[in-house]
């Protein structure tokens, strides 16, 4: 009995760039690893330095011949360009090359297509897709008809009538009622998480930081880990028993990335938004990435975006087991900073510590006698608070601890 594997496509990877030759480099190596994530293989690359990309061809048109010549030695199913192109860029490079084109856009919006698990999540990427095609598909002509299958056509329909631009916007006003709807579910729940007065560190951190390994390692729990771009899309909120015995709540969010477009940030808003109503921000950053301090950038710059500003900040060093000597990790931006290993468990006992610190300093010292007979009391402050000390007395149970001063009120 054999098996049939899935024909994985090829394609020359293309960027026209103003700067460090790099930092061009760093970004077409981000681009093959989405690539990889969405099952295509990285056959050749071609960079074009010019001060700013050819408004009708992206790279120019002698370029593009020299482009078209690698395409049939190298057999490509086609290009990815490494910017979102506009209709007109798209379809004359498909024209002057004859092979399917695709930019970054499409290759994360397909990524997130294949990814996303739940419902919240398809109706939000399948919104990022439509918007996009709305502005950039429409008109696309022999551009369009050149995709056919494969990488870069997940998601919604490539049929004429769902590519219409009236169709496409009553399908958009239908999802805008549906997630608006989940939107509303969404806050109801946080505000009932917020009533239990629970504390909620939320997760941050470009994608394939380790969020997702990091979360299991706090909680014991099984979220989906892989060593891939945007392994995980679906927000996951975990509990987890501190020390002392209160509870934390870990929210995972969607993985940050360079170029993150902007139809996604506008469609997954109300998931990263969790960050917004948390306590403490876990900036979770891969310490072997040598693109470190740059990705670090990426994430608070999208923080500012989604206007998660005055929030103590806690930054994971994570995958300290992959360097090779004692590097010098330091985060500015951050309140404090810890070196761990989420895969190995190092230093998980002293992220947790400072976790707890970071929440104390938000708390209130507070001495008190608890009657027996309003022993529930007792189960609030080891909840939501940390015990000092009590001790069992006559007219009741002495307590010192310190607790936030919403459960306080």
């Amino acid at each position: 009995m054999y098996e049939n594997e899935i024909r994985k496509e090829k394609y020359i990877l293309l960027i026209a760039y103003n700067g460090a030759e790099e930092e061009a480099d760093a970004s077409l190596d981000e681009l093959s690893e989405l690539l990889d994530t969405a099952n295509g293989i990285t056959v050749g690359r071609m960079k074009q330095k010019m001060p700013k990309p050819d408004p009708a061809t992206y790279i120019g048109s002698g370029k593009a011949m020299e482009l078209k010549i690698s395409i049939v030695a190298r057999d490509a199913d086609g290009v990815i360009c490494d910017d979102e192109l506009t209709p007109a860029q798209m379809r004359n490079l498909s024209d002057l090359l004859d092979t399917k084109v695709i930019d970054r856009t499409m290759l994360i919006l397909d990524i997130f297509a294949a990814h996303a698990h739940t419902s919240e999540g398809k109706l939000q990427v399948e919104m990022a897709q439509l918007k996009y095609r709305s502005t950039h598909l429409i008109g696309a002509g022999k551009a369009m008809s050149r995709l056919g299958g494969g990488i870069g056509t997940r998601g919604p329909g490539e049929t004429k009538l769902e590519t219409d631009r009236r169709v496409i916007g009553k399908r958009i006003a239908r999802l805008s009622a549906e997630i608006k709807e989940m939107q509303r579910v969404r806050t109801t729940t946080r505000k009932k998480r917020m009533g239990n007065m629970t504390p909620v560190v939320a997760i941050v951190g470009y994608t394939n930081a380790g969020k997702s390994t990091l979360i299991n390692r706090l909680t014991d729990s099984t979220v989906l880990s892989e060593d891939k771009l945007f392994a995980t899309l679906d927000p996951t909120t975990r509990t987890c028993v501190m020390k002392g015995g209160a509870e934390v709540l870990f929210t995972d969010t969607v993985g940050f990335i360079n170029k993150l477009p902007h139809q996604l940030v506008d469609a997954f808003r109300s998931t990263l938004e969790e960050a917004k109503y948390a306590d403490v921000i876990l900036h979770v950053a891969d310490a072997s990435d040598p693109e470190l301090e740059m990705h670090m950038q990426v994430v608070y710059k999208t923080l500012r975006e989604l206007d998660v500003t005055g929030k103590p900040v806690i930054t994971a060093f994570n995958k300290t087991d992959l360097l090779m000597g004692e590097e010098r990790l330091i985060d500015v931006f951050a309140d404090t900073w810890v070196r761990i290993s989420a895969k190995t468990g190092y230093n998980i006992e002293d992220l947790l510590e400072t976790i707890e610190d970071t929440l104390q300093k938000s708390r209130k010292y507070v001495e008190c006698v608890i009657p027996y007979s309003d022993g529930k009391k007792l189960d609030e402050f080891h909840r939501y608070g940390k015990v000092l000390a009590e001790e069992y007395l006559e007219d009741g149970i002495s307590i010192k601890a310190y607790l936030p001063a919403s459960v306080l009120s």
